[in-house]
């Protein structure tokens, strides 16, 4: 998890400037920061499912909101609520930087599934299975899809995919 953290501030921080000239407004790289770092705190506890999973959604919403508040409220100096309030933030997606990093967070284990030719044999999926998880995150910014279809392109032409029925 550390490592997925930490690749997601990265990459948000060194694309920061191209999602502001993309979406024409001014964007909180701080906020964007402290979200990538903390957006997958709760699953130490609840849990990481695979986004391939069939778990229940609400089930995992209900069990991660618990884990929040347990786990939360007990910090310092405002950093339980501030902890709290970012992650809802993320969860909801709604806020721009929320978008950006959920898209970025998304984007990132399908380039680590490229980058160490894990592919996605294991999980029986065909690039159209991959556009149907990823799209909808990614595509909050032109970047974020361009580098979607690079790894998509360069998967398909390295064979990382289940074939398609």
């Amino acid at each position: 998890m550390a490592e997925h953290s930490w690749h997601l501030a990265l990459i948000s921080w060194i694309l920061h400037r191209e999602f502001e000239r993309e979406s024409g407004r001014s964007l909180d790289l701080e906020k964007m920061l402290k979200m990538c770092l903390m957006h997958d705190l709760v699953e130490i506890e609840a849990g990481d499912p695979s986004a391939w999973s069939t778990r229940n959604g609400d089930d995992k919403a209900r069990v991660e909101e618990e884990v929040a508040q347990r786990r939360f409220a007990p910090l310092p100096d405002g950093l339980g609520t501030e902890f709290l309030s970012l992650w809802h933030e993320y969860e909801e997606g709604v806020t721009p930087e929320a978008r950006i990093v959920r898209g970025v967070d998304r984007l990132n284990p399908a380039l680590m599934r490229l980058l160490t030719g894990q592919g996605w044999q294991d999980v029986g999926a065909d690039a159209e299975a991959l556009d149907r998880l990823q799209l909808p995150r990614v595509q909050v910014s032109e970047t974020l899809t361009a580098l979607y279809q690079e790894v998509r392109d360069a998967a398909v032409r390295q064979d990382l995919f289940t074939p398609a029925p």
